[in-house]
């Protein structure tokens, strides 16, 4: 049993996991990215101090359902791989708070998402997500959401109804038109560049919005129902900077 009851088996071109790495009952971390993995061992079910599993840049076509009996687990990665769905297994995970499921096949967010009621940071981005479902605002503990890289042609109406939501990020989709949104207290941060958008979105004093016309940077004026480009002369936008990663120390 290591000392740090972390094992860290990222970047070994795996193909299945070794089975004595789940007798090591304390463990707390699991790093298994970057491997070629697309199962896992009924035994994982042993770890159930388990709190952070990474399963990112595998190739999982579906969640093993072997991680929904990991009852302590409050931060899952699960990014870039190739999952369409989540179980509905998934709700059992009642202490994650944070979910990556970016850069996998996800054309809907899969509304057992919305079922985990503790859920703090949620990365959904590269996927082909057009929508997001109304039970999403249930969330009352989520404060991040990242959406970028979808298929979005819209704002999410259901981000309107979750004023303590803090970081919003809608980079690369299909947006034309934002609305306000100066109502919501918790917000600190908006990203939303990359879109066909004709307006940036309003927010209260003390937010910071990333994208055109962000800042102080003016917005199209209409004059008699036209909209009229204002050309800018000043050094263009920086792209978002890089997100900052979930905290990984255990829950």
């Amino acid at each position: 049993m290591p000392v740090d009851k972390m094992v860290d088996l990222s970047g070994r071109q795996m193909r299945r996991l070794p089975v004595h790495i789940c007798s090591f009952r304390e463990l707390v971390k699991l790093y298994l990215s970057d491997n070629n993995l697309n199962h896992l061992p009924p035994e994982l079910e042993q770890l159930q101090n388990l709190q952070i599993l990474a399963l990112d840049f595998n190739n999982f076509k579906a969640l093993p359902l072997v991680v929904c009996t990991l009852k302590q687990l409050c931060i899952l990665y699960l990014g870039n791989n190739k999952l369409c769905s989540l179980p509905l297994e998934l709700q059992l995970l009642q202490n994650l708070k944070t979910l990556w499921i970016e850069s996998n096949c996800l054309q809907y967010l899969p509304e057992v998402v919305c079922e985990l009621s503790l859920l703090k940071t949620l990365h959904a981005g590269s996927n082909a997500l057009r929508s997001l479902p109304r039970q999403l605002q249930g969330l009352k503990e989520l404060r991040t959401i990242w959406l970028s890289g979808n298929l979005l042609s819209e704002f999410p109406p259901v981000l309107l109804d979750m004023p303590f939501l803090e970081v919003i990020d809608v980079d690369r989709n299909s947006i034309r038109f934002f609305p306000s949104l100066t109502h919501l207290p918790g917000l600190k941060l908006v990203i939303y560049d990359h879109n066909p958008c004709r307006n940036a979105p309003k927010v209260a004093k003390g937010v910071r919005r990333v994208g055109r016309w962000s800042e102080e940077t003016p917005e199209p004026r209409k004059r008699s129902g036209a909209v009229i480009d204002i050309t800018l002369d000043e050094k263009p936008l920086l792209p978002p900077a890089a997100k900052a990663e979930p905290d990984a120390e255990p829950c």
